[in-house]
C-alpha cells in the first residue's frame, strides 16, 4: 500500500509539473530536454519503489500512474467544466494577420517560433493567416485567409450585366 500512496503523491507533482512547463515546452523538446524526462521518470521510480525492486512493487507503480492517468481522462470527459483545469484550452496567438502579443507572452512563445511553424504549415507571410490557435497538445493550427482577389468566374459576370 505504500507504494500506491507514493505513486499518487509523484503523479500529482509530475502532473502538475508538466502543467507548469506548458503545452509549447512539451510541443518542441529539445534531445537534451527529452533525455532529461527519461532521467526525471528514473528518479521518479526510485522514490516510488523506494528499496523493493521486486515486479510486484514496480507493477504496482505502474499501475497507480496508469489509473490516476485513465481517472483524470474520464473525469476531463464526463465532465467538461474539469476539462479547462485538466487538459488547458486553445489560445488564439494569430488573429487577421496580426500577432496577439499578450497570448505569445502567456505561452512563453516568440514571433521566431510562429513563423517557424508557419512555413512548415506551407504559409509565406503573416497576413496571409486569419486565424493561428496554440492546441492544447503544444502544435499550431493555421487557419488561411479566404483569398477575395480570386479571378471572375463567366457565371460572376452574367451577374453583374
Amino acid at each position: 500500500m505504500d507504494i500506491v500512496l507514493r505513486a499518487t503523491a509523484m503523479f500529482a507533482i509530475v502532473y502538475l509539473l508538466l502543467r507548469l512547463l506548458g503545452k509549447r515546452e512539451l510541443g518542441q523538446m529539445a534531445p537534451f530536454e527529452v533525455v532529461t524526462l527519461v532521467v526525471m521518470g528514473d528518479l521518479i521510480q526510485q522514490g516510488i519503489t523506494h528499496n523493493d525492486y521486486s515486479l510486484t512493487g514496480a507493477t504496482l507503480a505502474i499501475c497507480t500512474f496508469a489509473f490516476w492517468g485513465l481517472v483524470l481522462g474520464w473525469v476531463s470527459y464526463l465532465f467538461p467544466r474539469f476539462r479547462k483545469a485538466l487538459e488547458g484550452e486553445p489560445r488564439v496567438i494569430v488573429r487577421d494577420g496580426e500577432l496577439l502579443e499578450g497570448n505569445l507572452r502567456r505561452d512563453r512563445m516568440t514571433r521566431g517560433e510562429v513563423e517557424a511553424e508557419m512555413r512548415l504549415a506551407g504559409i509565406g507571410r503573416m497576413a496571409d493567416v486569419a486565424w493561428a490557435i496554440l492546441e492544447t497538445n503544444g502544435k499550431i493550427s493555421f487557419i488561411k485567409r479566404e483569398d477575395d482577389s480570386r479571378p471572375a468566374r463567366q457565371s460572376d459576370e452574367d451577374v453583374a450585366r
